[in-house]
C-alpha cells in the first residue's frame, strides 16, 4: 500500500531520528496525524543533513594548493611509480571509470588477482582517518604509500620512486613549486601531493543535489518515494548518511567469508571481525561491481542481500535490519533513487571549490571545540559529548557508551597506548592518563568519532 506524503514522512522521521540515536515517538504506517505542512517541513530538515559542502577539509601540515595537486595528479598517473614501469595509481582508479577500475578485483604487477575490490577515491577527503577497506591507514598521506610498496599492487619502493624522479628536471621543478619552504624530491613530499590531489576527488554535483538546494522537479515522484526508503523502512541512512553517504564506520554486513577478516585483527577485536568500511554511494552508478570483494554485480543484487539480511553471526552489524520486506514497487524505486546521486555522463572532479592556498576547512577539528572541564563523556550518535574536555592531573576520565552501538575508545600516542576493547552500550570505561599535555582518542569502529582531552 503506498501512503500519503504526510503518513510516509512521519515514519520517515522516526525512522531517521532512532538512526542518529535520538529517543522520540512517532506515527505508524498509515498514521496522519502529521499536518502537511509539518511533513514538509520534516523532509526539509532531512534534505539538509545530505547537503554539499563549502569547502575541502585538509590537514594544517599539508593545505591544498593548486602547485601540489598538479603534483599529485601527475605522480598519480604516472607509472613510473611501480617497479615494472606499467601500473600508475590510476590504472586501478581510472577516472574514466570513476576512479575504479570496473572487475571484481584486480591486478597489479605480479598478475595475480587481488584480495580486494578497488574502492573508488571520491571524497575521502571527508575521511579523517582509518582509510581502506579495513581501516589500517591513518590518514591520504600514510595510504598513498600503501598501493606503492604492497608487491602485488605496484611492488616498489619510495626510496626507488625518489632517486628515479630526483633525475628528472621537470620533477624536481614542479617538486620545488609544490614545496618551497622544503623543494626537494622526498618520499614525505611525495605522499602529500598525492594526497593533496585525492583530496579534491569531489563527487560532482547531480539531480539530489538540485532537490536538495530546492527544485522540487528535480526528481521524480517515484525517486522521491526511494528517498523516503531510504532513509525509512530500508533503514539505509543508519550507516549511508551525510554528503559523501558514509558513516566511515565499519560493519559487518552478512557477506559469506572465511578468511578475510576485515578490521577485526587491525584494531585487536572479535567484534569487527568481517566488518568492512562503508562505502560512500556517490557515483555508484559508474563504480560496479560492488562490496569489498566485488561480489555483486547490480545494485539490485546489493538491495535483495540487505532484505534478506545475509550471514547471521554475532559480529553482524546492528545497525543492519536482519530483514526488509520490500515490494517489487518499492524495490524499483529505492533503485530509481539511489541513481539519482550519480551523473547522467562519465563523472569528473567537481571543480566548486577554490584552491587558494588559505581557503578554510569545512570541518572544524575536535581540538578547536570548546573544551569543557568535566571529567565524563558520553558516547551518542557516533559522537563523543562533549568532543573536548580539560582534566586536572591524576583525575580519572569517565567515558560512558550512551548509545544503542557498540563503541571503542583508541589512543594511538607515543606517550600512551590504549585501547579500551569492544565497549557495548551502557558499559563505562576510566582512563587515567600519565602525563600532562593533549591527548587524542577516537572509536575505533566509528573513527570519525573523535576526542580531545587536555590534561592540566
Amino acid at each position: 500500500m503506498l501512503w500519503g506524503p504526510a503518513a510516509r514522512l512521519c515514519v520517515l522521521l522516526g525512522a531517521v531520528i532512532v538512526g542518529f540515536g535520538t529517543v522520540a515517538a512517532f506515527g505508524t504506517p498509515g498514521s496522519t496525524t502529521v499536518k502537511q505542512s509539518d511533513a514538509e517541513a520534516i523532509r526539509a530538515r532531512v534534505k539538509r543533513a545530505f547537503a554539499r559542502p563549502k569547502a575541502i577539509p585538509q590537514p594544517p601540515d599539508n593545505p591544498i594548493t593548486p602547485e601540489k595537486v598538479a603534483l599529485g595528479e601527475r605522480l598519480f598517473n604516472d607509472p613510473r611509480l611501480s617497479s615494472n614501469g606499467k601500473i600508475s595509481c590510476a590504472s586501478c582508479h581510472d577516472p574514466r571509470l570513476a576512479f575504479t577500475d570496473g572487475v571484481p578485483t584486480g591486478e597489479g604487477v605480479t598478475g595475480r588477482p587481488l584480495k580486494r575490490h578497488t574502492p573508488t577515491l571520491w571524497n575521502l577527503a571527508w575521511a579523517r582517518r582509518s582509510l581502506m577497506w579495513d581501516g589500517r591507514s591513518e590518514s591520504l598521506e600514510l595510504q598513498a604509500k600503501e598501493p606503492i610498496q604492497n608487491p602485488d599492487e605496484m611492488g616498489e619502493t619510495l626510496e626507488r620512486i625518489v632517486e628515479r624522479l630526483s633525475r628528472d628536471p621537470e620533477y624536481k621543478a614542479a617538486f620545488a613549486s609544490a614545496f618551497p619552504s622544503d623543494p626537494k624530491v622526498r618520499a614525505d613530499n611525495l605522499l602529500k601531493a598525492l594526497a593533496a590531489y585525492e583530496r579534491t576527488l569531489v563527487s560532482p554535483k547531480t539531480r539530489f543535489d538540485l532537490w536538495v538546494e530546492g527544485d522540487e522537479n528535480a526528481l521524480t515522484e517515484e525517486e522521491k518515494k526511494g528517498f523516503d526508503l531510504f532513509i525509512g523502512k530500508a533503514r539505509c541512512i543508519n550507516c549511508h548518511t551525510g554528503f559523501a553517504f558514509t558513516d566511515h564506520s565499519f560493519h559487518d554486513i552478512g557477506l559469506p567469508s572465511e578468511d578475510d577478516l576485515g578490521r577485526g585483527p587491525v584494531v585487536g577485536l572479535e567484534r569487527l571481525n568481517f566488518a568492512f568500511k562503508t562505502p560512500g554511494l556517490r557515483e555508484l552508478a559508474w563504480t560496479a561491481p560492488y562490496m569489498h570483494d566485488g561480489s555483486m554485480e547490480t545494485l539490485e543484487e546489493v538491495i535483495r542481500h540487505y532484505e534478506a539480511g545475509g550471514v547471521d553471526r554475532p559480529t553482524r552489524s546492528r545497525e543492519m535490519p536482519s530483514r526488509i520486506d520490500l515490494t517489487d514497487e518499492e524495490r524499483q524505486a529505492l533503485i530509481a533513487f539511489l541513481y539519482t546521486l550519480s551523473s547522467e555522463n562519465p563523472p569528473k572532479p567537481s571543480q566548486e571549490f577554490s584552491l587558494s592556498k588559505r581557503q578554510a576547512s569545512l570541518e572544524t577539528a575536535s581540538g578547536d571545540e570548546k573544551a569543557v572541564a568535566t571529567a565524563t563523556v558520553s558516547q551518542r550518535n557516533k559522537e563523543f559529548t562533549p568532543g573536548h574536555v580539560v582534566i586536572k592531573r591524576g583525575e580519572v576520565l569517565t567515558i560512558l557508551n550512551d548509545d544503542t552501538r557498540t563503541h571503542n575508545v583508541r589512543i594511538y600516542d607515543p606517550r600512551f597506548d590504549f585501547n579500551s576493547g569492544a565497549q557495548e552500550p551502557g558499559e563505562t570505561i576510566t582512563i587515567a592518563l600519565p602525563t600532562t599535555g593533549t591527548f587524542k582518542a577516537f572509536c575505533g569502529i566509528h573513527p570519525n568519532m573523535e576526542l580531545t582531552i587536555e590534561v592540566e
